[in-house]
């Protein structure tokens, strides 16, 4: 069977690790038998660039017709002064609600071979943690209402709504209970209900949803509490479930833990449409073109596209096979510690590609 994939570079470091990406599903797929079919897109800063805006409808129709869609990364401090409408990142939040993406999945687990680049205690790292965080994507602050307005007595004054219906919460919570059913069977929601409103509503929609998912273990956790919970023993976590803003810092909080953001994929899910895969690091501009970006969590990510969007188990997992192998084997790019051969985007790329075919 071929799949189409649209192929969306974006900025900085994104078109060196897609291109690995790309290099790794296509080789799998012969291994496998399967075809993969990539068309390229612009978004982001490239688009702003090429059509005046970050998400042009080329893009929008390009990916709406894939199977699945890739991702680099997008933004750079070269658009930081134009409009916000113009902006790389306003890009990416129109893709993610154009497709109608409103389920992050944002895996973080602590590589065999990268025990000794985890911050946290070594007693703590030894027992290895696998924990996948699940990010409400299009409702809470991001999105609600911004006023901006002066005062006679206060100055200027900011605000920005968080706001989330019923159906905004149930749906992330099916999806995390689901995900929870495939995996350790144990769920954890954030809320801050001792103190918002929209966290009220949040945890009582949950324990509705508890109710009929009774082979899940279920608990709630405010958000400090789960902050400091990843840094004291993460291990005790498997599914997490959680509203926007708090999904986007926690995630980010377990990325670190893992020894490198470099390592960490993630997917964008809806319904029915096309579901979109990308590294959670960012564009990295200072680097980019220098041959020094990780392509792992680029890599990593398609694996999580042909898990999650084509259904394509063994394909995956030889993926992942293939980067623990190659980690163990000592090679790193500049951002890991340890190992014993320092290597560049296309050399790492090169291993996993050799190491690919010694784990089918």
């Amino acid at each position: 069977m071929n799949y189409k994939i649209a192929l969306l570079p974006g900025d900085g470091i994104g078109p060196e690790v897609t291109q690995q990406a790309s290099k790794v599903l296509l080789r799998v797929g012969k291994i496998f038998g399967h075809s993969f079919t990539f068309e390229e897109f612009l978004l982001g800063g490239a688009a702003t660039d090429e059509y005046g805006v970050p998400y042009p409808q080329e893009t929008a129709i390009g990916c709406k017709a894939a199977d699945a869609v890739l991702l680099g990364a997008v933004g750079g401090p070269k658009w930081d002064s134009i409009p916000v409408e113009k902006r790389p990142e306003k890009g990416l939040l129109q893709i993610r609600s154009d497709l109608g993406l409103y389920a992050n999945l944002r895996p973080a687990a602590l590589r065999p071979a990268l025990k000794s680049a985890c911050p946290l205690r070594e007693e703590t790292a030894d027992k290895g943690f696998d924990i996948m965080i699940v990010r409400e994507l299009t409702g809470g602050i991001y999105f609600g209402e911004r006023n901006r307005y002066e005062t006679e007595d206060r100055g200027t004054v900011a605000s920005d709504l968080l706001s989330y219906s019923e159906m905004e919460i149930e749906r992330i919570g099916r999806r995390a209970f689901e995900l929870a059913m495939l995996r350790g069977r144990k769920l954890t929601s954030v809320d801050k209900a001792n103190v918002l409103e929209s966290s009220r509503l949040w945890r009582s929609v949950m324990h509705r949803l508890r109710d009929q998912y009774p082979q899940v273990e279920y608990d709630d956790l405010y958000v400090d509490n789960a902050a400091m919970q990843l840094v004291r023993d993460p291990g005790v976590f498997d599914v997490i479930v959680t509203e926007n803003m708090f999904g986007d810092i926690l995630s980010d909080e377990a990325s670190m833990i893992t020894g490198s953001i470099g390592l960490l994929p993630s997917a964008s899910m809806g319904d029915s449409a096309p579901a979109l895969f990308e590294p959670i690091h960012g564009s990295a501009p200072d680097i980019a073109g220098k041959n020094m970006a990780n392509p792992i969590a680029t890599i990593l990510s398609s694996a999580m596209m042909l898990r999650y969007s084509f259904e394509l188990g063994d394909a995956s997992g030889a993926i992942e096979r293939a980067v623990d192998r190659t980690l163990e084997q000592g090679y790193r790019t500049p951002d890991m510690a340890g190992g014993t051969e320092m290597v560049g985007t296309a050399e790492m790329g090169t291993k996993i590609l050799e190491n690919l075919e010694c784990v089918c």
